[in-house]
C-alpha cells in the first residue's frame, strides 16, 4: 500500500522526467536521422565520422575538456585538502560557492574587461615598462576562464570526500612515522578518489560542449563540438547535423560517466 502511495506521489516527477528528459532525447535522436529536406537518412552520421573537420573538432573538444579538467584538479585538490585543515571551513566554502550564484555571462564579460588591451593586467604591465600583450582571444585565456568557472564543481566533491575521512586514520599514519606528504599520498589520496571521480565528471562533461566561452573568450579560435551545434542550429539551419553532433556528445558523456564510475572504493564514505 505504501509503495502504491509513493508511486502516486511521484507522478509529477515521472511526468517531469518524461517531458523534459526522455522526450527531448528521443526528439534529438529522431532529428539526427533527418536531412535539411526532412527526409530520413544516415548521411548525417556517415558525414560526421568520415569528415576530417568533424573528427578534428571532436579531438579538439576532448583535448580542451581534458586540459580544463586537469587544471581545475591541480588547483582544487590541494585547495580542498588545506580547507579541511582550516577552522572556518563554512566561511571559505561560502566564498568559493558565491561566484556560482553570479550569471555566467556577467562573469565572462568581467574577464573580457580584465584581459582586454585596456584592462588592469595590461595596464600593470605597461606601468612596469612592458608592451601591452594580447591576452584575450587566446587558448590560455579560454583555459583560464573555463577553469575558474568550473573550479567549484571540482573542489566541492573533493573537499567532502577528504573531510569525511576518519581522523583516526590520519593519526594512525602519523603515529607510524609517516610524514604529512606520505600520509597524503598513501592515505588521503586513495580514500578521496570518489570525490575526484565526481569532480572529473562534473567538470569534464560540461567542458565537452562549451560554446559561449569559445566565442566570447576564445574569439572562435577554440572550436569545439558545442560551437558546431550552435552553428548548425542557429546559422546553417542544418538541424539534422546539429542533432547528430548532439547525440555524439550525449554518447561521449555517458562513456565518460561509465569510465569514471565508482569502483567500490571507500573514498571517505565509511568510518569503519
Amino acid at each position: 500500500m505504501n509503495t502504491k502511495k509513493h508511486h502516486l506521489l511521484a507522478i509529477p516527477y515521472y511526468l517531469w522526467i518524461i517531458l523534459f528528459v526522455i522526450a527531448p532525447i528521443l526528439l534529438l535522436l529522431y532529428r539526427s536521422f533527418l536531412n535539411i529536406a526532412g527526409e530520413f537518412t544516415f548521411d548525417n552520421y556517415i558525414h560526421y565520422f568520415t569528415n576530417r573537420n568533424y573528427l578534428v573538432m571532436t579531438a579538439s573538444s576532448f583535448l580542451y575538456a581534458f586540459l580544463v579538467t586537469l587544471v581545475t584538479l591541480v588547483i582544487a585538490y590541494p585547495m580542498a585538502y588545506f580547507l579541511t585543515k582550516t577552522k572556518r571551513k563554512d566561511l571559505w566554502l561560502l566564498l568559493i560557492i558565491l561566484p556560482t550564484w553570479i550569471n555566467l555571462l556577467l562573469k565572462i564579460y568581467a574577464f573580457i574587461g580584465i584581459l582586454s588591451q585596456t584592462g588592469p593586467i595590461n595596464s600593470f604591465l605597461t606601468n612596469l615598462g612592458f608592451e601591452s600583450q594580447q591576452l584575450l582571444f587566446t587558448n590560455i585565456a579560454f583555459l583560464l576562464v573555463a577553469a575558474y568557472i568550473e573550479l567549484p564543481f571540482m573542489l566541492l566533491p573533493i573537499f567532502n570526500s577528504i573531510d569525511e575521512i576518519p581522523h583516526s586514520l590520519i593519526e594512525a599514519s602519523t603515529d607510524l612515522g609517516s610524514s604529512e606528504w606520505v600520509t597524503v599520498r598513501r592515505v588521503v589520496m586513495p580514500l578521496s578518489m570518489r570525490g575526484v571521480r565526481s569532480g572529473v565528471q562534473a567538470v569534464f562533461i560540461p567542458s565537452l560542449s562549451l560554446f559561449m566561452l569559445t566565442r566570447l573568450i576564445g574569439g572562435n579560435r577554440v572550436i569545439t563540438l558545442g560551437t558546431a551545434v550552435e552553428q548548425h542550429f542557429l546559422v546553417t539551419q542544418n538541424w539534422g547535423m546539429g542533432a547528430t553532433i548532439g547525440v555524439v556528445l550525449m554518447v561521449s558523456m555517458v562513456l565518460v560517466m561509465f569510465l569514471t564510475r565508482s569502483r567500490n572504493d571507500q573514498g571517505g564514505a565509511s568510518n569503519d
